[in-house]
């Protein structure tokens, strides 16, 4: 072995020659010590000293990428690289090039969550939490990930496979529905029009029950998905409790592992950020999330679309 990186990474060594990483994406590769502000030392000298017997010839912190935060200069485009870029010769090279980072980063630094007690959810098909921490967890959580920010700061990510695909399913139906009775009705009017009808059911969503899983989900050592909702002959079938149920099931699970934050390691948060489809409606969603994490929930006007990674 001669060098380990990431894709990005990888992109970057081919355009400058440079192997190097930021600290947010390297804090993927190996763990991170945030006042060294690179990769931590007792953790990879325990490793190679795991891994002595195999006589390796090279040690971890030999092959891995030097870390970087944001803001250092982190070479500059090459002539090799230029032609990669554009094979035309009208590129020039020399432009100078920032650490490489990857999504998780770029929701930290669009929703301004990269300060100690902040954190951003991006909401879609999947849904995941960023949480900056003020100190590093007291033990290991295999449903939590510890990346950090692109300054170095430690984050606890609560990453979910599962969010609004069973609602796009729920709605792809009445949409047909609503196509069969001549009404042309566009995904943005029924989202919003669904969305809109959770505020008016009622609070425990009429006895409705749901899980959203159409893919396993980790964080509940659920290993197939198995979408459902439950209800008792007593249970109240409207179209606003339907929905609120809905979108409580989309935020459940993310609840399940904030709950190892909050509650286990006392971690404080006094805002979260929200981007992604299910804040795409005014409110709705912003509330159900506040409700469920039991912090206050911002909303940015163009935060509609997501993270790269959902």
């Amino acid at each position: 072995i001669d060098y380990l990186t990431t894709l990005a990474g990888y992109v970057h060594w081919q355009l400058t020659g440079e192997r190097v990483l930021g600290v947010g994406e390297a804090s993927g590769m190996f763990p991170i010590d945030s006042a060294a502000m690179t990769y931590d030392a007792d953790m990879a000298d325990r490793f190679d000293r795991l891994v002595a017997g195999h006589h390796f010839r090279w040690k971890l912190l030999d092959i891995l990428p030097r870390v970087l935060p944001a803001g250092v200069q982190a070479g500059r485009l090459t002539p090799e690289g230029t032609q990669l870029l554009d094979p035309t010769g009208e590129l020039q090279p020399g432009t100078p090039i920032c650490p490489p980072e990857g999504d998780a980063g770029t929701g930290m630094v669009a929703t301004n969550s990269v300060a100690e007690r902040t954190g951003n959810v991006s909401a879609g098909t999947s849904i995941f939490a960023m949480v900056v921490l003020e100190r590093p967890l007291s033990q290991v959580y295999p449903e939590i990930d510890m990346v950090t920010t692109p300054d170095g700061k430690p984050v606890a990510m609560v990453h979910c496979n599962n969010c609004t695909s069973e609602i796009n399913a729920w709605a792809g139906m009445l949409q047909e529905f609503a196509h069969c009775i001549g009404s042309d009705l566009s995904d943005d009017r029924l989202y919003s029009l669904l969305y809109s009808k959770a505020a008016e059911g009622e609070k425990d969503g009429g006895g409705l029950l749901c899980c959203n899983y159409l893919s396993g989900e980790p964080v509940v050592d659920m290993e197939e998905g198995r979408p459902l909702l439950v209800r008792r002959p007593e249970s109240r079938l409207t179209l606003g409790n339907f929905m609120r149920a809905q979108l409580y099931s989309a935020v459940a699970t993310l609840k399940i592992g904030m709950e190892l934050l909050t509650e286990g390691e006392s971690v404080k948060l006094d805002r979260l950020m929200g981007h992604g489809g299910l804040f795409k409606t005014p409110e709705a969603g912003q509330k159900i999330m506040a409700a469920a994490i039991g912090v206050p929930v911002s909303v940015k006007e163009n935060d509609g679309q997501g993270g790269a990674w959902g």
